[in-house]
């Protein structure tokens, strides 16, 4: 699917839930994460199969922690953990999408621009194939990185800080709709 860059000057999950969740069809529809089965709705958003909303945020917990591995500097992750929302037109009680916005803050300031670099390069590796790098429109002109993992049914929206007082990636890793086992309902958090 054809790749439209977004031009944004913060995070999405700084703007609100509604925002987040348009950039969940943004991110996984338009950034190319690409399967023969999609949603009967029609948003685009990939069919991740079944799994309960435990077994689902631990995979995207995995994902969160292959990324930060990828910067290749040591540094800290900010602490929020997963979210859980609904899959756009299915029903809430059966379907949900989970996301993760965090931070990473590199040791060593100096070492962000390394981090982007060796995400540039593992974001190609594995599975993963970086869709898109752009600048936004912010004063700071922040680079953003956009990559999928279709196998994995993820995709990940990253952003360099490069230019605050205290450089830091702004990461969201999002995963395709999945569907909650039969008898089991959607803990939405």
């Amino acid at each position: 699917m054809l790749h439209v860059p977004r031009s944004t000057a913060r995070r999405p999950y700084a703007t609100g839930v509604a925002v987040a969740l348009a950039l969940t069809g943004l991110l996984l529809s338009g950034c190319g994460m690409t399967d023969d089965k999609t949603d009967d709705a029609g948003s685009g958003i990939p069919d991740a199969g079944t799994a309960s909303t435990d077994d689902a945020v631990a995979a995207v917990k995995d994902v969160s922690s292959q990324i930060f591995d990828f910067t290749g500097v040591p540094g800290k992750a900010s602490e929020p953990g997963p979210g859980v929302k609904e899959c756009e037109g299915k029903d809430p009680k059966k379907y949900f999408v989970v996301y993760h916005p965090w931070n990473f803050a590199p040791k060593n300031a100096d070492d962000t621009d390394l981090a982007v670099a060796n995400l540039k390069k593992k974001l190609n590796t594995g599975g993963w194939v970086l869709k898109d790098s752009y600048h936004d429109n912010s004063p700071n002109k922040n680079l953003n990185l956009v990559a999928d993992n279709d196998s994995k049914k993820m995709s990940v929206w990253i952003v360099a800080y490069a230019e605050r007082d205290t450089p830091s990636l702004g990461i969201e890793v999002t995963s395709g709709c999945y569907r909650a086992p039969e008898g089991q309902t959607v803990e939405h958090f």
